[in-house]
């Protein structure tokens, strides 16, 4: 298979139409596609890349024989040899083996020559093989595109110099300040400021490491660092301002470290002026909340006296806090109260606004909630918050049919046409219409819905309703259709038809480096390339089509084309849907849905949603594979299954976890009177709080149970399980 081929059965023809291969590249088409999973141990490896794989993984002698070899065999490849040679002695640290083989680096690699500069560079740089090293980093900065080693370039250049030019080093580092990857960029410019005598500078740098970063080697060199500092310069340190250690003690606090967070605090509590130390003294208590020690943290937090301030203010969201936990209605009314009273635009009052909202809607208090929600948007309007605090009232507006939920409707897509929500609003303005004997507005809301939101829940049940008789044709009231029009809502982003020379770069170079064994080399190369030059949603293609499993190349569409669900279908290649929504274990999957008279592309949307496709998959709760079933109920229902004897592991094999899970999913759906809804919200958040959630409300039609779902996770669950098999039936059926 030619390079040229390969590229055309990884993307769609059309989109690399003329694309232009570099001459030099010829040579690989030896090397075949990128590799597959490693082979077992004893058989023979098909593939360079397959060789270099099994080398990396699990070194040995023969192994890396194994891989010179293959140059000897297939000559063409010798240049790829020699890179994944260098490249692995290097990771192995075997720096005079990684040096010997980069350096007969072949020009036929000129495309990514500055993977082999860098390596070689590196490798010369941990010998302390510093003259000329500068010289080897060259091709890093004169290739084609961006080098993702461009910056970790700088830092070595600057390494090479600080013992004989310390004053080069730093120079070459703050001229290129912009380009370093940080924290390591800050630390080698403190680094280099020690080694040129000036441990002034040198301080200043440490210190933004170190009171910025809590965890990672980094910032341990700049704590040891900095502890040398202070005790050899003694009064001419610099001292770091009140906001970096607090900062730093917020750090720790934000990764759940509290035993050295509450530390922190505790001592910049004796040591800080002003609304600082207030705010180390609040934050004590703030420990002592979020570790779930509420008994500690209430009275604590009640206790301290503060003069008015954004530490207070903090206080006051923290005893709310404290009474959300304990039920306490009263308490946190009072603390609303006091906020709004002396701190009415506080970003404090905001959180708190919104934290005894939620309170309120998970208990079904409307009357408690709704104005809430209401003065979150009113009083805070630039807020992040707003559209989903809009959309709460929105919505109890509609489920009462008062009298203002149209115009609210109308008010939410027009304010927040970008939102999830908006989907939502114009389906139940549609709905409003219909209830209202205006079937012409109703359809004219769901065919602008549909169009607008393709593959979104709220335009399923467009269409749906669209489908019915009821949904007269016709000319909806000229006020709608000018609303409908005037709409800005997010037009959707095409995937390109055709590739910019700069990813056809990235894709050749990255094949190279796939090609040599050196996947995760050829990963980052497009992943830098989406950053920087090229196009994200093909070269995530290209790293999914490489991937060794379903769900490894979903998990990379997923991030590469964050946006495709508000791609209509046409809008990208079949290739392009086939690795966001795929079906692997079909057969088996027919199969059992069949059997247990299941929708066999619901159950694929379920399983989407709960292991995207991963066999493996265990989450924290202890479920297992396709379907996340755990352990007691699978024992249950195994029998049923035709599985005598099951143990854990057994719910990691496709076909038996794919019987389990259906034959759950079907008693579900029997208990639930096969209402598919209802079911997936048990499914996800257990049949007691279904059955709570049901209790609230009358409800007409299953999407104001959906919307009801106070959960935010069950409610997007539900919602996408039931997006994905509509996506799933359109593509596949």
């Amino acid at each position: 298979m030619t390079t040229r081929n390969y590229l055309a059965k990884t993307i769609p023809a059309p989109w690399f139409s003329g694309i232009s291969l570099l001459a030099c590249v010829g040579w690989l088409a030896a090397a075949g596609p990128p590799a597959k999973p490693a082979a077992k141990v004893g058989a023979r490896p098909a593939t360079l890349a397959a060789l270099v794989k099994s080398w990396r993984e699990a070194p040995s002698p023969a192994r890396r024989a194994a891989v010179q070899a293959w140059a000897s065999s297939h000559p063409k490849d010798a240049p790829l040899v020699r890179l994944a040679l260098g490249v692995v002695a290097y990771e192995q640290k075997d720096y005079p083996a990684a040096i010997a083989s980069l350096k007969k680096a072949d020009p036929k690699l000129a495309p990514i020559a500055d993977y082999t500069a860098y390596f070689l560079a590196a490798s010369r740089v941990e010998l302390k093989d510093l003259d000329g090293v500068a010289k080897d980093l060259g091709p890093v900065h004169s290739v084609e595109s961006l080098s993702p080693f461009a910056g970790k370039a700088w830092l070595l250049e600057a390494r090479a110099a600080k013992e004989t030019a310390p004053a080069d080093a730093v120079r070459l580092l703050r001229d290129h300040n912009a380009d370093l990857p940080q924290p390591d960029g800050d630390v080698a410019l403190a680094d280099c400021y020690q080694a040129l005598g000036d441990p002034a500078h040198a301080a200043e740098y440490y210190q933004r490491v170190y009171y910025n970063y809590v965890t990672g080697d980094a910032a341990s060199h700049a704590g040891a660092a900095l502890a040398t500092l202070r005790e050899s310069i003694g009064a001419a340190y610099p001292a770091p301002s009140p906001e970096q250690m607090l900062h730093r003690a917020d750090r720790l606090l934000e990764t759940r470290a509290f035993v050295q967070a509450a530390a922190e605090y505790r001592s910049l509590a004796d040591q800080l002026p002003g609304v600082e130390r207030d705010q180390a003294r609040v934050r004590i208590g703030a420990v002592e909340y979020l570790k779930g020690n509420v008994p500690k943290a209430y009275p604590y937090l009640r206790g301290l006296e503060l003069p008015d301030s954004e530490a207070d203010a903090e206080r006051l969201y923290y005893l709310l806090e404290c009474a959300r936990h304990l039920t306490d209605d009263d308490e946190m009314k009072s603390a609303l109260s006091r906020l709004e009273q002396h701190y009415p635009r506080s970003v404090w009052r905001l959180k708190a606004l919104i934290s005894a909202a939620n309170r309120f809607l998970l208990v079904n208090r409307p009357d408690d909630f709704v104005p809430l929600y209401k003065t979150v948007y009113q009083d805070f309007p630039a807020a992040l918050e707003v559209a989903l605090c809009h959309w709460k009232v929105t919505f109890q507006a509609y489920l009462r049919d008062q009298p203002d939920a149209a115009n609210l409707l109308e008010e939410h897509v027009r304010r927040y046409p970008a939102h999830a929500t908006a989907g939502a609003a114009l389906y139940f303005l549609g709905r409003h219409f219909e209830q209202a004997n205006d079937p012409a507005s109703a359809r004219a809301c769901y065919q602008r819905l549909a169009s607008a939101f393709e593959n979104h829940y709220y335009a399923m049940l467009a269409r749906q309703r669209l489908a019915q008789p009821s949904a007269a044709a016709g000319s909806p009231s000229t006020e709608i259709a000018q609303f409908l029009s005037s709409l800005t809502l997010p037009p959707p982003r095409p995937v390109p038809t055709e590739a910019t020379h700069s990813t056809n770069v990235r894709v050749e170079r990255s094949r190279l480096l796939r090609a040599a064994g050196l996947a995760e080399l050829a990963d980052s190369e497009l992943r830098f390339g989406a950053r920087t030059d090229g196009q994200p949603a093909l070269l995530g293609m290209e790293i999914a089509g490489a991937a060794d499993a379903p769900h490894s190349a979903m998990h990379v569409m997923k991030a590469m084309a964050p946006e495709y669900l508000n791609l209509p279908i046409q809008a990208a290649p079949r290739k392009f849907w086939e690795l966001l929504f795929p079906i692997p274990y079909r057969a088996d999957l027919d199969r059992t849905a069949r059997e247990h008279a299941v929708d066999p592309f619901l159950l694929a949307g379920l399983i989407r949603q709960e292991s995207e496709f991963d066999p493996q998959a265990l989450s924290p709760a202890n479920a297992y594979g396709l379907t996340q079933v755990r352990p007691a109920t699978g024992r249950q229902f195994a029998r049923e299954a035709g599985i005598k004897r099951l143990n854990n592991r057994m719910l990691f094999q496709p076909a038996t976890n794919l019987k389990i899970g259906t034959s759950i999913f079907r008693s579900m759906l029997d208990q639930n009177g096969g209402r598919v809804e209802e079911t997936l919200a048990a499914y996800n958040a257990g049949p007691n709080r279904l059955a709570a959630w049901l209790s609230w409300n009358q409800y007409r039609e299953p999407a104001e149970f959906v919307e009801s779902i106070p959960f935010t996770e069950t409610r997007d669950y539900v919602q996408a399980v039931l997006r994905n098999a509509d996506l799933y039936r359109r593509l596949y059926q």
